[in-house]
Order: structure tokens, then sequence, then C-alpha cells
């Protein structure tokens, strides 16, 4: 049953992934899985998988590739009304973004090869894109650090959005979402800070400055003393210092993985809301499939802050939704049971009769 109070939308690339099957490595391989994804595309899957109206927004190529990356968003239920199919004149190149993921097993960690420079998606001109009509009639909209890393067009369409997002009083997610393959580390954070102003809903606690002391910043990042695996005083410290300085920011969210090995990993996650810390229970799963994991994470959480679960539900769904994602093959989370979740939530992994 589709949640119909709350309409979604969400604006990024699709690419086309290619994985050598049975943990084969790419120099070797002969044959590949072709799958779609992206970071948007697969937190508007996966909301969509659960029932929440949900539409995403991108560019691909008038041609065969294009058409079947949006005809498997239609199939996971996604509206994807304001897709753009771009003409060689708009993108001259004329491509759909590709990557090749090459599965890890073991001690061997996965490793991504991207193809994804001069897509249509990064070509178009955004300019020309009326995103008042777009955005109009939606209640959240969800963005990420990966679209404006792909070019001057791209990173001014999600300013305009944001902005138009705040007027239209939509609730605004935003993921950070570094990719170091895209631009530096500096670059990043200097960006994604500029979009903190128009945030509601905030995933992960980088590429942002969050300066020590603003007059002086070679005192330092408050970031810059926590650890990749923080404990929650540390956590609630960093929290604290995003909603001083952003006290529109009404929620942060933000998951840390623990890397047993390339095949087993744990999740457990931190929330901030209502002015308070919340930390999830430790999850410990095998891992067929971590691509999106983060994108799952997300999703789960803003699914939750829809349907109003309490402050621990909320953040041991988010952590549990990434889990599930973990098990599945591909980027997306497929998964359209609510209660399959709430039970690896509660550590329930009986079987379901």
């Amino acid at each position: 049953m589709k949640n119909t109070e709350h309409k979604f939308i969400t604006i990024g690339e699709i690419m086309l992934r290619l994985t050598p099957p049975d943990y084969e490595k790419i120099r070797t391989a002969t044959t590949f899985e072709a799958r779609y994804g992206g970071s948007e595309a697969n937190v508007a899957l996966s909301l969509a998988n659960l029932g929440i109206d949900s539409t995403f927004c991108t560019v691909v190529p008038d041609n065969s590739l294009g058409k079947s990356a949006v005809r498997m968003m239609r199939s996971n239920d996604v509206n994807c009304d304001p897709v753009i199919y771009s003409t060689p004149e708009e993108t001259p190149t004329h491509r759909l973004g590709t990557y090749y993921l090459e599965t890890g097993y073991g001690i061997r960690p996965s490793k991504v090869v991207y193809d994804r420079k001069h897509s249509a998606f990064s070509e178009y001109d955004f300019g020309k894109a009326d995103f008042e009509k777009i955005l109009d009639g939606y209640t959240w909209l969800h963005l990420s650090g990966i679209t404006p890393a792909l070019g001057k067009s791209c990173s001014e369409m999600i300013l305009t959005c944001l902005k138009i997002a705040k007027e239209k009083k939509m609730t605004v997610s935003f993921d950070g979402n570094f990719r170091s393959t895209l631009w530096s580390w500096e670059e990043a954070r200097d960006f994604c800070t500029l979009c903190l102003p128009y945030v509601d809903v905030l995933f992960g606690i980088e590429p942002y400055h969050i300066w020590k002391n603003e007059e002086d910043h070679s005192a330092g990042d408050v970031k810059d003393d926590i650890p990749f695996q923080p404990d929650r005083d540390q956590q609630e410290k960093v929290f604290k210092a995003f909603v001083e300085r952003y006290p529109n920011i009404k929620c942060i969210a933000r998951h840390v993985r623990f890397a047993h090995s390339c095949s087993e990993n744990s999740l457990s996650a931190y929330l901030w809301l209502n002015g308070k810390i919340y930390e999830s229970k430790r999850l410990t799963f095998h891992i067929l499939d971590r691509v999106g994991g983060g994108d799952a994470f997300v999703s789960g959480i803003i699914y939750a802050l829809m349907n109003e679960y309490t402050q621990d539900d909320i953040v041991n769904f988010g952590v549990a939704a990434s889990a599930v994602k973990h098990t599945i093959h591909g980027d997306g989370n497929i998964t359209d049971d609510v209660s399959l979740i709430r039970h690896v939530m509660e550590m329930n992994f009986d079987i379901k009769r």
C-alpha cells in the first residue's frame, strides 16, 4: 500500500553497472552482468518498493541504453515522468555513464572502475530545465554530493533545487557521499558546506567544514579528532556542532561500518533527532553485494521518518534496511516487505512461514 502523505523526488545520475559473475576479476572476465544504479536512483527505488510515492529525475541519452535504465526504474514502481531524454545536439558524447564492479571475496576487497566522464547527465545544460515546475507538488527532495562533482551545470542545478525546495517548504535531505575520483576533499567540503543552510535531514558528517573557530580556520575542524568508529560521546559532540552552526538541521544520521573481512561486516548507526542522540543495535552479516548499502540506510531512515517511527526504531530500521541490501544483488534494495526489515531490526532471523 502506498504512503500517500509524502511525495518524494530525487535528482541524480543513473549508470550502467557491469559485473563479472562468480567473483571473477575484470581483467580475466569474458562475460559481464548488466544492471543499473546510482546513489539517488537507489534511494528512489528502495522507497518505491516500500510503498512511498517516489519520483526520479535524471538525464539519459535518447537511445536503447537510456531507455533500458528508465525501464528498470519504472519496473520498481518509480515515477520517471521528469526524466529528460537528451539528443546528440544537447549532449554531444551521448552516452550513459558506466562503471565496472569487481566483487571482492574473503580478504580480497571489491574494486570499482568508473567510465562516466562525458555522460549525458554531466554534459546536459540544466539551465534549460524548469525546476520550479519539476519540483511542484512534492513534499520531500533528496540530493547527494555526487551530482555537484560532475560539473558546473550540475553544481548550479543542486543549489537552484535547494533554494526552490526551501521556498516550497519541502523537506530536504542531503547525503554528502564523497567520491575521490570526481573531485578533491577540499572541493567537496567547500561546496557541500554551501548546501547545509537548506538541509533538514543530513546523512553522514562529511564532507563539510565545521570549523572549531570560524574566525581562525587554522584551529581545525570539529571532526578532525573524531575516529571513523566513534563512541557515543564523540558522535554527540559532532552532532551538536552541526546543529549549533545550522539550526535548520532537524535530523542527522550516520552509519558506522566494522569490516571483519571483505565478506563479513557489522553495521551500527547514530541518529540525532529532537535534540538527542540515539544509537542502534549492531548487526553482523555476510555480504553478497555491498554496493548501495549506504543508499539503503538512507532510504530506511527516510521511510521511518515519514512513517513517524520512534527514534530508536528509526535508527534501527535504517541499519536493518542496509544490512538486508547487502544480501541482494544489484545497487538497489528491492525489498518490498517492511516486516522483513523489522524482523532483521529485532534480530529475529527465524524462517518466515
